[in-house]
């Protein structure tokens, strides 16, 4: 069962407690203990030796990231677009892992009352809530999150699977941009005649991970250089 004590460094991370974050933890405690590994030290994640891949960018990816030590920055954390509420632990080498998957339909069907429900469609999915009722949202988010906590390992699904090998990040080298001044990982730059521009500059489109996943935008930051 997850420790309170990581559940409040989950908080902190995460801004707030809440059932799919705590659900995070809960199946990288599941994953970690199936496949024998504890939280990611120096070794790991400078190697990149255990690697955490989520199929949805959502507040279990926090959990996540938490409680295994594998991260987005440390290029451990590999995120795939398939927006499933699954995590698959696998160290490198052996490519062997273990797959959690969370039936979340089941899940709230269980564990979720009927007026946290009505109030989060209220609050978060329509956008229409006041704010008592955000505040009400917010206790008994955190009291159902602390629930996930000892869900137990028959609620979900888990197996044992073979990863095809990931590569490790590689170091690029950087390309300053003819136009902006600023340098950019070189596999981005785009080349125009015998010069090179950011993607900014040349007004490509970019590859961004938004609220619906991965997609494809115009870049959103408006800079005034006098």
């Amino acid at each position: 069962m997850v420790d309170r004590n990581l559940i409040e460094k989950a908080k902190w991370f995460h801004g707030h407690i809440c059932p799919f974050l705590v659900l995070g933890l809960r199946i990288s405690e599941i994953a970690m203990k199936r496949l024998g590994v504890s939280r990611a030290g120096e070794a790991e994640t400078i190697g990149e030796e255990l690697l955490a891949i989520v199929e949805a960018n959502n507040c279990m990816a926090d959990g996540v990231q938490i409680a295994t030590g594998c991260t987005l920055g440390n290029n451990s954390l590999i995120y795939i677009d398939v927006g499933k509420n699954a995590l698959t632990l696998v160290r490198r080498g052996t490519w062997r892992g273990v797959r959690v998957y969370i039936d979340a339909e089941k899940l709230r069907s269980k564990y979720f009352s009927r007026e946290a429900l009505d109030l989060f469609d209220k609050v978060v999915r329509r956008r229409e809530g006041s704010k008592e009722d955000k505040e009400k949202l917010h206790r008994l988010w955190e009291e159902i999150g602390l629930k996930m906590a000892e869900v137990p390992e028959e609620e979900f699904v888990i197996e044992e699977v073979e990863v095809e090998p990931i590569e490790r990040a590689p170091i690029f080298e950087s390309i300053r941009c003819v136009k902006c001044g600023e340098l950019v990982m070189a596999p981005k730059a785009v080349k125009i005649g015998d010069t090179y521009l950011c993607p900014v500059c040349a007004d490509r489109l970019l590859q961004a991970v938004i609220g619906r996943g991965i997609d494809s935008i115009r870049y959103p930051i408006r800079i005034s250089r006098g």
